[in-house]
């Protein structure tokens, strides 16, 4: 099997490579992904309807996602507009949806959050409790987030509620849109997580406006899945440059110890590199093939507990120094390195976007096609 890149790929990839060098991006935020829109690098693969910017092959969307990776550019603000609502109105909306969303996505002028996950209702989403009532020409939506990236900084929040009274499990619900400015009507709480930060989000809704519904009421999980299934495609390939880049950072530390001289770690090491490239390829493979229903979960598996061990890699070749921040301790401080942060982070890797259980869950039922679990 060919994995190599041909040359408009390669023609493509010195493009995006002058631009990124060209264009310093600092800290990211709202200015960065104003700068990418203004330059043509948001929606490449929206295809040419006219909504995005320019058009690019799928292996093009790649080399740009790798050259991204490469030099280091910050992490986006914009990834949830662009990545998982755009395809989703793309394949679900109605022209006026796309025509009002699309081009400000592009643009970089308009960042969203995902209401998905709830307390009691991560994994099985099904399990959902927030409802959207009728009113008007829109509804009215109530209840409680939980885990919403980048909810303090977006502009809308797609949330799936159920809008159907009674219904239970996959039925009766709605895929919503609606905005995050309702003082009063929505409240968004910072998660602080052990390793300091707080990108995560609690939100709650009480009676929010949601003036827009795609793929029409009812259907929400249907659009949901939709959603889900773009959600791991070019982005798996974009996440293994940044695990490469830790690998390593890993390596090199080990070598610098001389913690590489010991057998059991330097196995492990290996083992990690080779299994990364075994990853890439596998991406590499199952690339745009949307018949293939278990290839997301096979990569939420392989990725999720190849990025733990490697944290766990990191401060074994740390040894005690490990367990210590990279400065001075004080009463109030809390200082991580990023590889501090990253076995801290990777603890979720398992858990978030789908745990390990429910991706063997699928592999189970929608392609080896076992009997379901009684409800």
């Amino acid at each position: 099997m060919d994995f190599a890149f041909g040359a408009e790929d390669e023609d493509f990839r010195a493009e995006a490579r002058r631009w990124l060098e060209a264009h310093p991006a600092g800290e990211g935020g709202r200015a960065w992904e104003r700068k990418l829109g203004a330059d043509g690098w948001i929606g490449l693969g929206w295809g040419s309807g006219g909504y995005g910017n320019r058009t690019a092959t799928l292996t093009q969307q790649v080399v740009w996602a790798e050259e991204y990776a490469r030099a280091g550019a910050p992490g986006r603000t914009g990834h949830i507009g662009e990545k998982l609502l755009a395809p989703t109105l793309l394949a679900y909306g109605d022209e006026e949806q796309k025509d009002r969303f699309l081009p400000a996505v592009a643009r970089g002028e308009e960042l969203w959050c995902q209401g998905y996950s709830e307390p009691g209702a991560g994994s099985d989403l099904a399990a959902l409790r927030t409802r959207a009532e009728r009113d008007g020409r829109g509804h009215r939506v109530s209840g409680h987030k939980i885990w919403t990236s980048l909810a303090h900084e977006a502009d809308w929040c797609f949330v799936l509620a159920r809008t159907e009274a009674g219904t239970r499990r996959h039925h009766g619900l709605s895929f919503l849109l609606v905005p995050m400015d309702q003082p009063g009507r929505i409240e968004v709480r910072p998660i602080r997580q052990m390793t300091g930060t707080s990108e995560f989000n609690e939100v709650f809704f009480d009676g929010a406006k949601a003036p827009h519904v795609v793929g029409g009421e009812g259907n929400g999980w249907r659009v949901a899945m939709g959603l889900l299934a773009v959600e791991r495609g070019v982005s798996t390939l974009v996440q293994q440059i940044g695990f490469e880049a830790e690998l390593g950072r890993v390596l090199r530390l080990a070598v610098e110890s001389g913690a590489v001289t010991d057998p059991v770690l330097r196995d492990a090491l290996v083992r990690q590199w080779a299994e990364l490239r075994v990853m890439r390829w596998n991406a590499l493979r199952t690339l745009g093939d949307a018949g293939d229903a278990g290839a997301p979960s096979v990569a939420k598996l392989l990725w999720g507990r190849w990025h733990q061990r490697l944290g766990e890699l990191a401060m074994a070749v740390r040894g005690a120094a490990g367990a210590t921040g990279p400065g001075e301790w004080s009463p109030g401080a809390y200082a991580l390195d990023d590889l501090q942060r990253m076995f801290l982070f990777s603890r979720a890797d398992t858990i978030y976007g789908g745990s390990d259980e429910i991706q063997r869950t699928i592999i189970a039922e929608r392609v080896l096609g076992l009997p379901k679990e009684p409800m």
